[in-house]
């Protein structure tokens, strides 16, 4: 609605904290109930609990002072990016802003129309957002900075007296370079680019334009879509930049053929208009889609639904704007009448940029909001940017009326069923059709399964309204209601809260189509480092800079909504809890701290003031849980969301995060090389190291309300609980269990109190506290805390004295009856004594316990543990007897006896052999109780041979353990059975008779193994027990062989054994005693026949059978020793073969050694030496390789000497070699001078007899082989 001329600023004064708003709703001052109604009012409140808000309010009109300065009024609004672009009524002198988000500056404004505005686009929608890379290559052209924005309406071209300055021209970012589309009742449409004052265009359509939608790539087409009062949807290409134009729509051909020529660079370049749709009435929406391949537009008739030219294949040109669907409007009662009136609100639903299902939550990453993917800007930088992925099916939501759609087009490749043959555009489906019982300004998708409605509200009694009187004007009425924020759910269709009222100023005067909702879809954020705050954080104007950081800049939560059926006491709150906006670093106006956050932030325009509201966020959550007394809740809250006490972390101490600012040169100051030099661009690190502590301190509060709420309610076991769950220090504790204590609630506490050690610790004294009482109240419950707590928490010595004091006081004896039990309180009291003595550090008094209560387990752990083993030495039986009892003595048998005395006789051995306790000890006193034989005083004798001891098996090594592990724990092992055996030996004939009795197979062994043992003593025991293999076994060791082979054969009857024996013994009479006893035994001759092998002749065995005798398998037996000797035979053979061929290769090897030339070095002098002997003297000299070892000369080619080489590679001259002989037959001078020389070879060098006679000469003189390795062998 148009401001009338009087107004003027006064609206300003206008604030929320003057609503006193509570919990996020407001309601006027005229709406105060009654103080009658009071009583009654509290009474509704106690039975129906006050619901959470959805949603939190901000009021931003004060922040939006260069909108609303002067009294001027909003008509059309858009947001999107980091940018809102704003346009007034016709009464204004400013018709266009443009302004920053968050900070709400100021960036540009121009007048381009003489009318209300009355729809305003952008493009690219969404635009980019600024990247820090943008921010440090801003730059300006020369042009711009001396060109001022144009004023293309004709009129209002002079600033007026009292304005502030021509503004700077605006920084060409990535960010900034958009076009925006305004479009007015008067007829035209403006195009002007934000950065480049010259590049704008207005068009004159001679009728009112009420929508414009530019194209999204409106950059490189220039073509843009509008409609109005006339009906017809236009499609603008072309146009020159800085002119006036008219549309040449239905101006006849020539104006077509100009404009076409024009588009094209030729003619007068003013565009061309092409009617795409006409007559069905005025259009009042256009909206591109968001991936620019559908248009919807809504008309007097219904929703159309077009294919652009964008994004269009190869085989699809013929697809270009084509309509696709026609909806038509619901037929009800004023639909026919109102369809042209009622203003329709269409909005492509950017799906990724949703918030979730969670009513206050929003999901997290490291500490940062993430609603969606990761995505980039225009320059390639991965930065905070509106979400948009491209999906086979786009979502719109159009309001209009009363009736809400949900749609979804899907692409004609997409189109499942029958249909997927035929070639479509497009299909659409409608999800879903809502009814609303108000009038729709706005409508967005907030979830993906709520709708976010601003409704327009008319009277009940029917009188005049916006249905009725659609024209503007205060003259009209005065009555309109206070419109409402509405979250449906599109399934079910119902309101899922109840609605929120805003109150906005004047709203009395206002219609529906005054109301405008924009959305920004939640924003995507890269994840960052903890250490250091990123680029996002330093973008030029400050846009989401402090969206991490909001409490540096504001205290607390405000809101402007109000519900008028809540009373005055549930509609109130102090204004100290409202937000306190405080301006951001290089700007002066102050932003609300919700423009910040980085979920969907959704804007509510009216022509006098700005709303935002968003979702609220775990701190709100938290507050409004705190506030209300949901402690438990709000508990829960911040384990699950630690960062909801980020809003109310005090960082005033705090410097503020940097941001680039402008500075007189005309650039910004925000490259990432000034952010890094900057000491306070690094703040997120102190800003989580002091955040941790604030959580838990704000734990701790909320805690020990939940907990004192619980005990008000004498909800004592809750409250227990409730301990356990939420305290932390000692402090804490030790307060709530005095509490507990005080009221005899010991109950409810004790299964809580911590049983490790805090920080700062609980004092021991409230532990005593605890055991003190159910010492006296409740044995069971006091041996179950002593074993969960550990002693270090309280003082031992404490609770000894008042279990001893219990125990004394004689009501608690061990045949007392408890629990249907004898001695059943007194046994838990005795190990509960024996627990504490321990952990006093007195283990004998508790061995003692422990031996009264026959704790057999206990006891002998403590024993080995603490080596108590001479405190029961004196008594040895009955502490072998520890775990058998008097009827296992008379009957058990040996086995159980073995197990159930194993461990302390296996500590006994361990004992001995440390010396502790002596065997002789044992002996003596299992002796004079028992006697011999008594199995006790075997099994020690037993473990002593064998090694077992306690020691050795706890001490074996594992699987882990390294190679020189095992083999010491194996040394140990052998030594520790060696001593035992040693131990043993000293009492040999005990040790046998124990034997004899109890394990035959040891006594075998022990026969064996020990030399100390009677030989007499044993072999009457064997005798007497007819133990034929141990008596065999005293006898062959005795040298009876003959006696003890008649054994064999006439007790045992084994010829297998028999022979083995005389195998052994190797003895030729024990085989004829053998074959002399096995001859009247045909069994035993068989036997022979086929075991005995080659040991004896078996003729010799033969010839000895008595003739007659009737053997069976004679036969057989006679083929198997015949064939064995044959096997005999042939392997003999076969190694005498194998031995004559490995002699003749031997042989053969040798004699081509023989035969082979010895190489040895001449005329050459070597550096290596060798240390030869001298013959002679016996004295040790160097000889060089190539010299001789007798004469020490260097051999050469002419030497005339003859040359003996030997394969030790020793070269001698023959003299020399003579000369080293022990014979004086072999000396040279003994020698005929023929064979000395070789003049011999020149005389008879043809005839053969002299070199025969020649070579057996030097053999009989070189046949003992060299003399230097015949001396050194020797």
């Amino acid at each position: 609605m148009a401001p009338e001329a009087g107004d003027t600023e006064e609206e300003d004064s206008i604030e929320p904290v003057e609503h006193k708003p509570e919990n996020g709703r407001m309601q006027s001052l005229q709406d105060e109930p009654s103080s009658e109604d009071d009583e009654d009012d509290e009474e509704e409140e106690e039975e129906e609990e006050e619901e959470e808000p959805r949603l939190k309010y901000a009021a931003l009109t004060k922040h939006m002072k260069p909108v609303y300065r002067n009294g001027d009024a909003t008509s059309a609004f858009i947001v999107g990016g980091d940018k809102m672009v704003g346009g007034l009524y016709a009464e204004t002198r400013e018709g266009q802003h443009v302004l920053s988000l968050p900070s709400l500056k100021s960036i540009k404004v121009y007048h381009a129309h003489s009318a209300s505005i009355s729809a305003v686009s952008i493009s690219p929608y969404p635009p980019p957002l600024p990247s820090a890379k943008g921010a440090s290559t801003n730059r300006l052209s020369s042009a711009q900075q001396s060109s001022p924005a144009p004023s293309l309406a004709g009129k209002n071209t002079a600033s007026p007296a009292g304005r502030s300055p021509q503004p700077p021209p605006v920084p060409i970012t990535p960010s900034n370079q958009i076009y925006i589309a305004t479009s007015s009742i008067d007829g035209n449409v403006c195009v002007a680019s934000l950065t480049d004052p010259k590049d704008v265009m207005l068009r004159n359509f001679g009728r009112p334009v009420h929508g414009v939608a530019l194209s999204p790539d409106y950059k490189n087409d220039h073509s843009y879509l509008s409609g109005g009062r006339a009906g017809n949807l236009i499609l603008t290409v072309g146009g020159r930049s800085g002119t006036s134009s008219t549309s040449n729509a239905g101006a006849g051909a020539a104006a077509t053929a100009s404009g076409w020529l024009g588009a094209i660079g030729l003619g007068s370049s003013t565009g061309k208009d092409t009617i795409l749709h006409s007559g069905e009435g005025a259009i009042r929406t256009i909206q591109w889609s968001l991936s620019g391949k559908y248009i919807v537009w809504v008309n007097e008739k219904g929703i159309k639904l077009m294919r652009s030219n964008l994004h269009l294949g190869t085989d699809e040109a013929e697809n270009a704007w084509k309509r696709i669907n026609h909806i038509d409007y619901p037929n009800r009662e004023l639909w026919e009448e109102m369809a042209g009136v009622w203003k329709p609100q269409a909005k492509w639903i950017d799906e990724t940029g949703l918030e979730s299902d969670d009513p206050y939550t929003t999901q997290i990453s490291n500490g940062v909001e993430k609603p969606g993917p990761q995505t980039s800007d225009s320059s390639g930088q991965p930065l905070l940017k509106p979400g948009f992925r491209r999906k086979k099916a786009e979502k719109l939501i159009v309001g209009w009326g009363d009736t809400i759609w949900v749609i979804n087009v899907l692409p004609g490749d997409s189109i499942p069923g029958r249909e997927a043959g035929k070639r479509k555009i497009a299909k659409v489906e409608i999800l879903s059709i809502l009814r609303t019982d108000c009038i729709v300004s706005g409508v967005t998708l907030y979830t993906p399964s709520l709708l976010v409605v601003l409704a327009y509200i008319t009277p009940k009694d029917g009188t005049s309204s916006a249905q009725t009187t659609p024209t503007r004007g205060r003259q009209r009425r005065q009555n309109a209601l206070q419109p409402e924020i509405r979250l449906i759910d599109v399934e079910t269709k119902e309101e899922v809260s109840v609605s929120d009222t805003l109150n906005v100023s004047r709203y009395e005067s206002l219609s529906a189509t005054d109301y405008h909702l924009e959305a920004l879809p939640a924003m995507q954020i890269v994840q960052k480092a903890a250490s250091q705050r990123g680029a996002l954080e330093i973008i030029g104007g400050g846009i989401w800079d402090v969206g991490t950081y909001p409490a540096r800049l504001f205290s607390s939560a405000a809101s402007v909504r109000s519900n008028g059926s809540h009373s005055a006491e549930n509609s109130s709150r102090a204004a100290s809890d409202l937000h306190v906006a405080s301006p951001l670093p290089g700007n002066g106006q102050p932003v609300h701290p919700s423009a910040l956050t980085h979920a969907m932030k959704i804007f509510i325009q009216s022509p006098y003031d700005c709303v935002l509201a968003t979702k609220p966020t775990p701190a709100d959550h938290f507050n409004w849980l705190d506030s209300h007394a949901q402690y438990e809740e709000a508990w829960d809250l911040l384990v699950q969301h630690p960062e909801a006490v980020s809003d109310n972390y005090d960082t005033s101490s705090e410097s503020t995060p940097s941001t680039p600012t402008r500075t007189s040169s005309n650039k910004v100051q925000g490259t990432l090389m000034d952010f890094f030099a900057d000491d306070g661009s690094q703040t997120t690190t102190s800003r989580q190291r002091h955040l941790h502590p604030q959580v838990e301190k704000e734990k701790r509060r909320i805690g020990e309300l939940w907990i004192q709420q619980l005990v008000d309610h004498n909800n004592w076991s809750r409250a227990g609980a409730t301990c356990g769950k939420v305290l932390t220090t000692g402090d804490g504790w030790e307060h709530w269990v005095w509490v507990f204590a005080q009221a005899n609630k010991f109950e409810e506490i004790t299964p809580h109190i911590p049983s490790t050690h805090l920080q700062p610790p609980l004092p021991s004294i409230a532990y005593e506290l605890v055991l003190g009482h159910f010492v006296a109240e409740d044995r069971i419950r006091l041996q179950a805390l002593l074993e969960r707590w550990s002693p270090e928490l309280f003082d031992a010595s404490s609770v000894i004295e008042a279990i001893v004091g219990r125990l004394k006081a004689g009501d608690i004896r061990e045949d007392s009856v408890e629990h249907g039990q004898a001695g059943h309180d007194w046994r838990i009291l005795m190990e509960c004594l024996a627990k504490l003595y321990l952990a006093d550090g007195r283990p004998a008094q508790a061995l003692k316990c422990h031996i009264q209560l026959q704790d057999a387990d206990v006891a002998m752990r403590l024993i080995s543990e603490y080596h108590l083993v001479d405190a029961v030495s004196d008594d040895i039986a009955s502490f072998i007897l520890l775990r058998i009892s008097k009827e296992q003595q008379r009957s058990a048998p040996l086995q159980e006896l073995e197990k159930a005395s194993q461990e302390p006789i296996r500590l006994l051995v361990a004992e001995a052999h440390h010396g502790i306790v002596q065997p002789e000890s044992v002996i003596r006193q299992l002796e004079g109780r028992y006697g011999i034989p008594n199995p006790y005083l075997f099994f020690y004798f037993r473990d002593l041979w064998e090694g077992e001891t306690a020691v050795s098996t706890a001490g074996q090594a594992t699987t882990t353990s390294t190679s020189r592990d095992r083999k010491l724990s194996l040394m140990d092992e052998r030594l520790i059975a060696t001593e035992g055996k040693a131990m043993v030996s000293d009492y040999a004939d005990t040790a046998l008779r124990l034997f004899a009795e109890y394990d035959r197979p040891l006594l075998m062994a022990f026969l064996k193994s020990s030399q100390t043992y009677t030989l007499d003593l044993a072999t009457k025991i064997c005798k007497r027990r007819n133990y034929v293999p141990e008596l065999v076994y005293l006898l062959s060791k005795e040298g009876r062989m003959t006696e003890a082979l008649r054994l064999i054969i006439d007790e045992i009857g084994d010829v297998s054994q028999a022979i083995s024996f005389a195998k052994e013994q190797n003895d030729q009479s024990l085989w004829d005693d053998l074959l002399n006893y096995s001859m009247n035994k045909p069994p035993f001759i068989r036997g022979l026949l086929e075991e005995v092998g080659t040991s004896i002749d078996p003729v010799k065995l033969v010839r000895k059978i008595p003739e007659g005798l009737q053997i069976d398998g004679l036969k057989g037996g006679l083929m198997r020793i015949i064939r064995e000797h044959e096997i005999q035979y042939s392997i003999s053979e076969g190694v005498a073969r194998v031995l004559r061929g490995e002699v003749a290769i031997a042989m053969a090897e040798k004699g081509r050694g023989l035969n082979k030339g010895i190489k040895f070095e001449i005329g050459e002098v070597h550096k290596d030496v060798m240390a030869v002997r001298n013959a002679r003297t016996g004295r040790q000299r160097q000889i060089k390789k190539g010299h001789c070892p007798g004469c020490e000369k260097q051999f050469i080619p002419e030497d005339p000497e003859l040359v003996i080489s030997f394969p030790c590679q020793h070269v001698f001259h023959l003299p020399c070699l003579l000369d080293f002989s022990d014979s004086s037959a072999k000396k040279s001078e003994n020698m005929p001078a023929s064979l000395m020389n070789l003049d011999w070879q020149s005389e008879f060098d043809r005839s053969i007899g002299p070199k025969i006679d020649h070579a057996a000469l030097l053999r009989n003189v070189v046949n003992e082989g060299c003399p230097l390795e015949i001396k050194d062998t020797g």
